[in-house]
C-alpha cells in the first residue's frame, strides 16, 4: 500500500471516529436497541450505509450541491425533524407501561438505521462539506481507493455502533429501574430534542 494513502486512510478513520462518536440520534437510538439485542449496532450501521453509501456514489458523481441547496434542507430537516419526534415519543409513551418490554422504537434496528441516517439534515451536509473533501482525495487513488476509503469509514460506523449495542446489552443486568428509565429518557429526549431543533433550524 501506497504510504500516502495509508496515512490517508489513517485520517479518515480518525475525521470519521469523530464524527460517528459525537452523540447524536444515531447513538441514542443504538442504545434503546442494545438493550434488548446485543447485535443491534450491526444492523443499525447497516441501516446506515443503506442510505451513506449511494450518498457517497452521488457525491462522486457531482451532485453534492444538491444537498446543500435550502429546498432540500428545509424538507430533509422538516421532515427528518417530525420523525425524531415520533420515535422520540414512542419511547416516552413506554413509560406508562413496562419499562422492559414497552420502552423501545417503532422499528427493527435496521430500518431504524435507515430512518435516523435519512431523518438527518446533518449527515447529508457533514458529507457535502467534509465528506465531499475525503471522497475527493480518495479518487486520486483510484475506484479502489474510493472503495477502500468506504470500506474504512464504515467499519467506524460498525464499530462504534456495535461497541455502544454491546455495553448495553451486557451492563443492563445492572440497571435498577430507576437506571432504566433515566437512559430511556435520555434517549427519548434527545430523539425528540434533534427532532425540535431539525425542524427549527430550516427556518433560522
Amino acid at each position: 500500500m501506497d504510504a500516502s494513502f495509508g496515512l490517508f486512510l489513517l485520517s479518515a478513520a480518525g475525521i470519521s471516529l469523530s464524527g460517528v462518536m459525537m452523540p447524536g440520534p444515531l447513538t441514542a437510538a443504538t442504545i434503546a436497541k442494545g438493550y434488548r439485542e446485543q447485535n443491534a449496532g450491526i444492523f443499525i450501521a447497516l441501516g446506515h450505509a443503506v442510505v451513506e453509501l449511494p450518498l457517497m456514489a452521488l457525491i462522486y458523481f457531482g451532485f453534492a450541491h444538491f444537498f446543500t441547496s435550502p429546498e432540500v434542507k428545509k424538507i430533509v430537516g422538516l421532515a427528518g425533524g417530525l420523525m425524531l419526534v415520533f420515535m422520540g415519543l414512542m419511547v416516552l409513551r413506554g413509560f406508562r407501561k413496562n419499562m422492559a418490554e414497552t420502552a423501545d422504537l417503532p422499528y427493527n434496528s435496521l430500518v431504524t438505521g435507515i430512518m435516523l441516517t435519512g431523518a438527518n439534515p446533518y449527515f447529508f451536509l457533514w458529507w457535502a462539506t467534509i465528506g465531499i473533501a475525503l471522497i475527493v482525495t480518495a479518487a486520486q487513488f483510484g475506484i479502489w481507493g474510493l472503495l477502500i476509503f468506504a470500506v474504512v469509514h464504515w467499519s467506524c460506523d460498525l464499530v462504534w455502533e456495535q461497541v455502544v449495542s454491546v455495553s448495553v446489552f451486557r451492563t443492563k443486568h445492572l440497571w435498577t429501574q430507576t437506571v432504566q428509565r433515566v437512559v430511556f429518557g435520555i434517549c427519548a429526549a434527545a430523539l425528540v430534542g434533534f427532532g425540535i431543533w431539525f425542524c427549527v433550524s430550516v427556518f433560522i
